[in-house]
């Protein structure tokens, strides 16, 4: 199994199983990530719907951390 970013970002969201298809289908990392949709989940492979609110949720939460600091250097 692979051990970056990504896979730890999934592992606090208890969704770890997803972390190869992930980095298979090109979201390596954290950056990437931040533009999943719902056709990037369908072809990584999440169908649970549960799965699907807590990647979306935390998608938010990432864009909104980055959204504070950007706020820190103005």
């Amino acid at each position: 199994m692979c051990t970056n970013i990504v896979y730890e970002w999934l592992k606090t969201l208890q969704l770890p199983q997803y972390a190869e298809s992930f980095v298979d289908n090109g979201y390596d990392d954290l950056e990437v990530c931040k533009q999943i949709g719902d056709p990037d989940l369908d072809a990584i492979g999440v169908a649970v719907p549960h799965h699907r609110r807590r990647i979306h949720e935390a998608v938010r939460r990432l864009k909104e951390a980055d959204e504070t600091a950007a706020g820190l250097y103005f």
